[in-house]
């Protein structure tokens, strides 16, 4: 028989979480959403509470826990509001471990002790402004100056989270660090092959520029950018992992953050639940409480039912990354399920709300403003659908 329930430890950090993102960050998001203000103070407590450092081992100033940890504290935050929610998870799962799980011990020594405090937030740059989806068509490039022994970057990335921030201290970028070949002689048809490397580029490196923050349909309480490098060098020591092998790399980044965003998108749309619930209680029409009526009581049992299943779709992906199973299925599918939920759950929350549902004021004008980008990052839902039946055996067109 299998047993759902969290362990004592679990809990214990659920529970905490829970109550910061109720007592701290609830009564203080709103304003700044209103602002697009990053909320800076916000994030230093969480700093201190140690979120940042949750899967991290102590020697490197993390709390020494796991993958799944950090999906809970996502999930609770995300209840409340994504925006917070967001800074954390591309904190850690992009900024923090590419890191952990390719750099050197110099690179983790230098790094991680002040990314795992919150001290300082990295990011990661991947998406290009011609390449979307197709982020294996990267061509910003990296020369290598054999001289200075240095890199030459060279390109621009765009809708990076974490990357303009007042305590924002790298990203680690994709480049081409060769030039288009073939992989056999040009009168062939074989597709061309390209080599992507990673590289930590510290922020106010000469030449690596950051443009003015984007204005967004949601998450308007984080910080998300476009990128430019123009002749920026970096020493060759900031290679991250094995030269050629940068997209490899970051696919495995992406599959582990799949996780980690199906925990937000749950978190969404369990707040829907929260909030509804409350309205419809109070919420009086026609002399009775509107909860009384029996299409909303569907719309409520509808948005449990989904978040309910969402939840157990990331813990079974997140349960296979602790214990070093294949996870890339799962991570796909909870990606895929728990984005579409959290988007048919704020549709129907702001119907529940009717026309305080479009006020700002309530909490889920901002979760109906902040669900679509969860179809969309981190791999869009017909990307979902694609690696679902790749590891199916089907073979695409």
């Amino acid at each position: 028989m299998l047993d759902h329930r969290l362990s004592s430890e679990y809990e214990e950090l659920r529970r905490t979480v829970e109550e910061f993102a109720n007592d701290v960050v609830a009564p203080k998001i709103g304003d700044y959403y209103e602002r697009n203000e990053f909320p800076y103070d916000i994030v230093r407590e969480m700093g201190r509470m140690g979120l940042f450092g949750l899967p991290f081992p102590e020697e490197y100033g993390g709390m020494g826990g796991d993958y799944f940890a950090l999906c809970l504290a996502l999930e609770e935050l995300a209840r409340v509001d994504s925006s917070v929610a967001i800074t954390l998870e591309a904190a850690v799962s992009l900024g923090s471990m590419p890191i952990y799980r390719f750099g050197t011990e110099e690179q983790k020594r230098e790094w991680l002790p002040k990314l795992t405090s919150g001290e300082m937030l990295g990011a990661f740059g991947l998406t290009e402004p011609e390449g979307g989806t197709d982020a294996g068509g990267t061509r910003t490039t990296a020369r290598y100056d054999e001289a200075t022994d240095e890199w030459v970057i060279n390109g621009s990335k765009c809708f990076i989270t974490n990357s303009g921030t007042d305590i924002t201290g790298l990203v680690t970028v994709t480049a081409l660090t060769e030039p288009l070949t073939r992989s056999s002689d040009d009168s062939s048809n074989h597709s061309p092959t390209r080599e992507i490397s990673s590289i930590i580029v510290p922020t106010g490196t000469p030449g690596f520029q950051v443009s003015k923050k984007y204005s967004k349909v949601g998450w308007n309480a984080s910080d998300t950018r476009e990128l430019s490098f123009t002749d920026c060098r970096v020493p060759a020591a900031n290679l991250l992992g094995t030269r050629g092998r940068g997209y490899a790399q970051f696919l495995r980044i992406l599959d582990e953050g799949r996780i980690a965003i199906a925990a937000l998108a749950t978190g969404l749309a369990q707040g829907c639940v929260d909030q509804s619930l409350t309205y419809a209680a109070t919420r009086h029409a026609f002399g009775r409480p509107i909860g009384a009526n029996q299409v909303i009581q569907f719309k409520l049992a509808d948005m449990e039912l989904r978040a309910h299943t969402s939840r157990l779709t990331w813990r079974d992906a997140a349960s296979r990354l602790l214990h070093s199973e294949p996870f890339k299925k799962e991570a796909a599918i909870a990606k895929l399920y728990a984005s579409e939920a959290a988007v048919d759950s704020a549709r129907e929350a702001t119907q529940i709300h009717g026309g305080y549902g479009f006020m700002n004021e309530y909490p889920v004008a901002r979760f109906w403003r902040d669900c679509k980008i969860l179809e969309i990052g981190e791999g869009t839902s017909e990307v979902q659908r694609m690696l679902i039946a790749r590891e199916l055996g089907m073979a695409s067109s």
